[in-house]
């Protein structure tokens, strides 16, 4: 079984403002130092033809794991997350996330949209999350969906603010 994941971010601006602070290399160095976390790095970042690619380490430590994470899976866990963005498209570009942690049986993968709209802009993520232990596995789903969410707020309320410095 599998949860899904589904968030939508509005902006203000238009697409290309988006997709040109997103295709920044010193907006990702600053959104890891920002939201990444404590240990949070850049393993990998290409920006190249109006094109990004990133690959993230982000740590969560343990003691900030819910119980039922934690009885699972001993000390901070290594989060590797991935982001692609392709260039616009007229007023769209498409692109990727993903994540997995080495060792434990859990896929995080999905779409991403930034498109116009008649105020400005949306950024809309949709995909799932899927934990392959037997019991519990979906009670670790439903963890996962809601610090996915929590962490893509953050990010996008720190790309808000980038854009208007």
């Amino acid at each position: 079984m599998s949860r899904r994941i589904e968030h939508s971010s509005k902006y203000t601006v238009p697409a290309a403002k988006v997709h040109e602070a997103v295709t920044s290399e010193q907006y990702w160095r600053d959104r890891v130092a920002a939201v990444g976390g404590p240990g949070a790095t850049i393993d990998e970042l290409t920006v190249r033809d109006e094109t990004v690619a990133v690959t993230m380490s982000q740590v969560i430590p343990a003691e900030h794991l819910p119980s039922m994470v934690s009885n699972f899976i001993k000390g901070d866990v290594v989060i590797k997350r991935s982001e692609t963005l392709a260039p616009l498209n007229g007023d769209t570009a498409t692109g990727t996330f993903s994540a997995h942690i080495d060792g434990v049986p859990v896929r995080v993968e999905g779409t991403q949209v930034l498109t116009n709209d008649a105020t400005g802009c949306t950024l809309t993520a949709d995909g799932e999350v899927e934990v392959k232990i037997p019991i519990i596995g979906g009670k670790i789903e439903s963890a996962i969906v809601e610090e996915i969410l929590r962490l893509i707020d953050a990010e996008q309320n720190f790309t808000r603010e980038w854009i208007t410095e």
